[in-house]
């Protein structure tokens, strides 16, 4: 099962309205079961160097269908995933991915958010994963 088309749409939707509420500017991707690009939307003047940031956040978090900022927790020195980001054409081991499951718990896809603070990153892509579920 892959995340539709009208439910990335829902995710980005819900992302932007996030980004807006919090007055940020944001780049949001959603990647399928396959990690492909299913959609993206560059808010106005968001970063132009966050772009392939979310892109990978929302690999990352498919590849893996865990958070990006769990990835982040084990991969430090030391980690049993130390170095992962190297791996896989490069990924991103820090908040803002979250991977988007189906009703059932299956992984579906992913989405990616880059454009402001971790932790803002994390909190837009909550809202859009929780527009799908």
């Amino acid at each position: 099962m892959n995340v539709s088309l009208d439910q990335a749409q829902a995710a980005i939707k819900a992302a932007t309205e996030k980004s807006q509420e919090l007055n940020l500017k944001m780049n949001i991707a959603i990647v399928d079961a396959g990690a492909n690009l299913t959609a993206f939307a560059r808010m106005d003047g968001a970063w132009l160097g966050s772009i392939d940031i979310a892109i990978k956040k929302a690999k990352t978090a498919r590849f893996f269908d865990m958070p990006t900022g769990d990835i982040g927790q084990i991969s430090q020195p030391g980690g049993s995933l130390f170095n992962i980001e190297h791996s896989n054409g490069g990924l991103i081991t820090f908040p803002g991915g979250i991977p988007i499951k189906s009703g059932n718990g299956e992984v579906i896809g992913a989405i990616g958010v880059s454009g402001s603070t971790v932790e803002n990153d994390h909190t837009v892509a909550e809202a859009g994963m929780n527009a799908v579920n």
